[in-house]
């Protein structure tokens, strides 16, 4: 079975009973064996569960820190032969001190003991903090220090027996599980200003994980999941969080059970707090996603702990290897929701659509002012990507306070272009104020076609781009015209397809468009028709919000081949080169995350489960890569246009590659 670069995580919520160590034992062990059952690698549990949290001077007396020894004992036993770890909160005495520790537990070992570094006031009175390990007094064999020879702050990694076993107790360990390193927080941990977390993933830990017992009071929730959204994303980690519920003590303090699990910013589960009964949620975190953010951060490049001052960096962590990862079938169930639409998704996309308009008509506006041109020239279609450089040029317009008629919007119709095409771009130029023009390509291709003895029955690339080309030439020749710039229309999508034709609707002098994939054009033209234009209307009445919609509607076509019998468009895009929610797809995760064409064809079964078949999914793969691949030497030279998201593909800073890179790696993938 393939991993695909997962490792299944679960937060498991028991409901205890409070120094009920047999109890809350047997709890745990259930939980567990749930999780063994769905094939999770890594389950945790919260802050000391085996005792409850809520036990205050209770952990004075010696009887219950043995109980729960004797209970940490049966989950070892438990755990036996099972391949999966279990992390779970113990009181655990050292050198006649108590802490408040993490237990890792893996096929009946104690893999190590991690104790907790912010204690709280009220539980310094019962727990010393983890911090005695992180003296630079004591070598890691506990001898002292001399400061005056020696240079490296050593942490120190105390030896223990617990449980029945030896095993090390200290904060200074990491733990692996196959392609998986873990790092454990305990609490207060992640609330310091510098988390033990933000430390441990420098060191290589993709996934913290926290035992918690933290107390509810309002409005808190918001805050502890806005603080895991930011922390995971600022550490580009994986993040499991379990904190105490049900049965803990209400003397006091109200305690939820809040359980997350988080990966970089975005929250692939959480549970519902409040509950009474035992409770575990499940997901499955991309540890290759992360690892590809990583390299692709400045951050993790320049900053080492191994360059700077090390008092600053406490030490270098232990790794501590616990074996390979359960055995997991990924393609059975995939515990995370997989985004069809990673450019457009349904949550926020007001704000986006907002922000990104913002960004473009900025952008625009910067580039016109600076030249110091008069004019911006727009080959318009009817299609969506010159609608909404339109669009955006007009708010450009706006924004600098000039009128629109210094917008010089040609439309030109050639073989292909039916009349819905043509009456929309018309109707919109005339709408929006800009001075139109009208230029058949007709005479000047029939004419090109002779020239180079093209017999124009033979509807061949030459007959398309001759097209594309004669477009172009008549607007860069109207820009110098009119001391102006073109504003080009292609997309992200048709730049990443190589879908433009050279030195024609491929260059321009400025692509307003560049960064915005084909599934986000349609987006953006909706939102501004709905939002930004709805109360325009041209002359005869017509609203620019009907003729933007009636746009938005219109099958995706470059318009080269003549219509059919009935005046409709024939060349429909989508036919030729594949759906364009399918491209959008593959282009982000291939760029985004360096993903292999057979984890994105993976993703895309489950993203698509329920639109597209195994085989259609594959197809339209293979074509992306190739042309992708083969159209290299389109982007090479592309025009300066604005990035507007974390995906781009300009020669200059986005995406650098060479014209000839052989594909045969990732075709051979998908094999």
């Amino acid at each position: 079975m393939k991993n695909y670069g997962f490792i299944r995580t679960a937060a498991a919520v028991p409901a205890v009973r409070i120094a009920d160590v047999e109890y809350n034992t047997a709890e745990i062990c259930r939980l567990a064996g749930e999780a063994f059952e769905k094939e999770v690698s890594l389950v945790v549990f919260p802050e000391l569960a085996i005792t409850g949290y809520t036990c205050a001077d209770l952990f004075g007396q010696s009887l219950l820190v043995k109980a729960a020894e004797n209970g940490i004992r049966k989950i070892l036993e438990f755990s036996r032969g099972k391949a999966a770890t279990i992390v779970v909160g113990a009181p655990v005495p050292y050198r006649s001190r108590l802490y408040d520790c993490a237990v890792v537990i893996r096929n009946g070992n104690v893999k190590g003991i991690v104790p907790k570094i912010y204690v709280s006031p009220e539980e310094s009175r019962l727990f010393a903090s983890g911090s005695d390990f992180l003296s630079a007094d004591v070598r890691n064999d506990g001898s002292i220090l001399d400061n005056g020879k020696d240079c490296v702050r050593e942490g120190y990694c105390g030896e223990i027996r617990y449980a029945g076993q030896r095993c090390n107790i200290s904060p200074n360990m990491l733990f692996g599980i196959g392609h998986c390193t873990f790092a454990i927080e305990l609490g207060d941990d992640l609330w310091a200003p510098v988390p033990p977390s933000s430390l441990q993933v420098l060191q290589g830990a993709q996934v913290v994980v926290n035992l918690s017992a933290d107390k509810e009071i309002l409005m808190r929730d918001e805050y502890r999941r806005n603080l895991l959204k930011q922390h995971s994303a600022k550490t580009i980690c994986g993040y499991v969080y379990a904190s105490a519920g049900f049965g803990e003590s209400s003397q006091d303090n109200v305690y939820a059970g809040s359980a997350s699990i988080w990966e970089n910013g975005y929250q692939i589960a959480e549970n519902i707090r409040y509950q009474t009964e035992s409770s575990m949620i499940i997901g499955d975190i991309d540890i290759e996603r992360l690892e590809s953010l990583r390299r692709g951060s400045h951050i993790f490049r320049n900053i080492s702990p191994a360059g700077t001052d090390a008092s600053t960096y406490y030490r270098l962590y232990d790794r501590r290897s616990l074996g390979a990862a359960q055995e997991t079938d990924f393609e059975k169930k995939l515990y995370r929701y997989t985004e069809p639409h990673p450019f457009v998704p349904a949550e926020g996309l007001d704000y986006r659509c907002r922000e990104i308009l913002s960004m473009q008509v900025t952008a625009l506006a910067r580039r016109l002012s600076h030249i110091g041109c008069r004019t911006a020239v727009l080959g318009i279609s009817g299609g969506l990507d010159s609608t909404l450089a339109l669009l955006v040029t007009v708010m450009a317009f706006d924004k600098l306070g000039w009128s629109h008629d210094r917008i010089v919007a040609v439309t030109m119709p050639g073989f292909g272009t039916t009349s819905r095409t043509r009456n929309n771009a018309w109707d919109l130029m005339e709408a929006l104020g800009a001075t139109c023009r009208e230029i058949s390509i007709v005479p000047a291709c029939e004419q090109h076609f002779k020239d180079i003895s093209h017999d124009p029955s033979v509807h061949n690339a030459t007959y398309e781009n001759a097209q594309a080309r004669e477009r172009t030439q008549i607007l860069m020749d109207i820009a110098n015209q009119t001391n102006g710039i073109v504003v080009g229309t292609g997309d992200l999508s048709e730049i990443a397809l190589g879908w433009a034709t050279y030195n024609g609707d491929q260059m321009s002098m400025y692509g307003v468009n560049a960064g915005i994939p084909k599934t986000l054009v349609r987006s953006l033209v909706k939102w501004a028709a709905e939002n930004r234009f709805d109360s325009c209307a041209d002359n005869e009445g017509r609203s620019i919000r009907n003729i933007l919609l009636d746009i938005v509607d219109t099958p995706i076509s470059p318009e080269l081949l003549p219509a059919d019998e009935k005046g409709e468009i024939q060349q429909v895009t989508e036919d030729l080169v594949g759906p364009y929610e399918l491209h959008d797809f593959f282009i982000y995760n291939f760029i985004r995350f360096g993903y292999s064409p057979d984890k994105i064809y993976f993703l895309a079964r489950k993203a698509f489960a329920e639109t597209y078949d195994e085989q259609t999914i594959l197809k339209w793969l293979k074509t992306f890569v190739r042309r992708f691949f083969s159209q290299q030497f389109k982007r090479s030279c592309m025009p300066d246009g604005p990035k507007v998201g974390s995906v781009g593909l300009s020669p200059r800073g986005d995406w650098n590659m060479p014209s000839d890179a052989w594909s045969s790696l990732f075709s051979s993938d998908m094999q």
